[in-house]
């Protein structure tokens, strides 16, 4: 009777587990801190509206939202003008970004390239001498101390940003899906709604995010072109509630944190979007 010898298996290759990389770690923790501690101070500071500055606990014992009720009935109306202002700066600028990009990026215009390096030499502009400029302009036209004249003003700001980004998204569309396109008889017009539009959504959501952000933070824009309170941002607003000696830091501090909630909402919402749309170029 024959007999059979059996081969033991193999070991199993070790698999190697990735080292933990505590040190950049620690490291990255400690930079975050850094980083957020401003908001973490500014947070509680708000929470103890009766303190002094001085005074202020590093962790608050109670929660007092006395500061926030004050800041609210101070500063609420404010908070609406900057949010109407920074939405109607977001649909100027992508309503000219927007068609910009397309032409820049699709079309064979003589001196494309010239028109976008432009376009980048514009944001290197400081902002007070733009600001000094349009003010002599806005009395011309009659624009200061309108809602329009500021949300024209702070599209400004993003439609360099926002043509440059969608220029190098829209420049990776195929030319067959435009192509295709006309062919079923859409018009220029009509391509560029129903099927750019749609394929930079990524693109539209970060330079409209951006926009907003550029909208909801200025400054110089709202203390040049407003005279009088008839449209005030908040942070002009806060800028005025500050005053040369203030005593109520705690109310301060919760306008503050007030006017970082949207912008914060907004970064969370959008976060995969800004992601992509940066990115560019990446139309499947």
């Amino acid at each position: 009777m024959a007999t059979t010898t059996q081969i033991p298996a193999a070991p199993a290759p070790a698999v190697r587990r990735p080292k933990r990389r505590w040190g950049a770690t620690v490291i990255g923790l400690a930079l975050l801190c850094v980083m957020l501690f401003p908001l973490y101070w500014m947070i509680n500071t708000a929470l103890q509206p009766d303190a002094g500055l001085v005074d202020v606990k590093p962790v608050p014992t109670s929660f007092d939202l006395s500061g926030f009720t004050s800041a609210i009935s101070d500063q609420g109306t404010n908070l609406l003008t900057s949010l109407a202002v920074a939405i109607g700066a977001v649909v100027i600028c992508l309503a000219i970004s927007a068609p910009a990009a397309y032409g820049l990026a699709q079309f064979k215009l003589r001196g494309s390239k010239t028109i976008v390096f432009g376009t980048l030499i514009t944001q290197m502009v400081p902002g007070i001498v733009i600001a000094n400029a349009l003010y002599s302009a806005y009395v011309d036209l009659g624009l200061v101390n309108s809602y329009f004249g500021l949300m024209l003003a702070d599209a400004s700001l993003g439609i360099p940003f926002a043509i440059v980004l969608m220029r190098s998204f829209m420049v990776s569309i195929p030319h067959e899906v435009i192509e295709a396109a006309e062919m079923d008889g859409s018009g220029r017009l009509r391509t560029f709604l129903q099927v750019v539009l749609p394929m930079s959504r990524n693109s539209l959501i970060t330079a409209g995010l951006f926009s907003f952000l550029y909208a909801w933070s200025d400054f110089m824009f709202a203390l040049t072109l407003n005279t009088t309170d008839d449209v005030k941002p908040i942070t002009l607003g806060i800028y005025q509630y500050i005053g040369a000696h203030v005593g109520d830091w705690g109310s301060v501090m919760a306008a503050s944190v007030l006017s970082a909630v949207p912008a914060a909402i907004l970064l969370v919402l959008s976060q995969k979007y800004i992601a992509a749309g940066i990115s560019g170029g990446s139309v499947k």
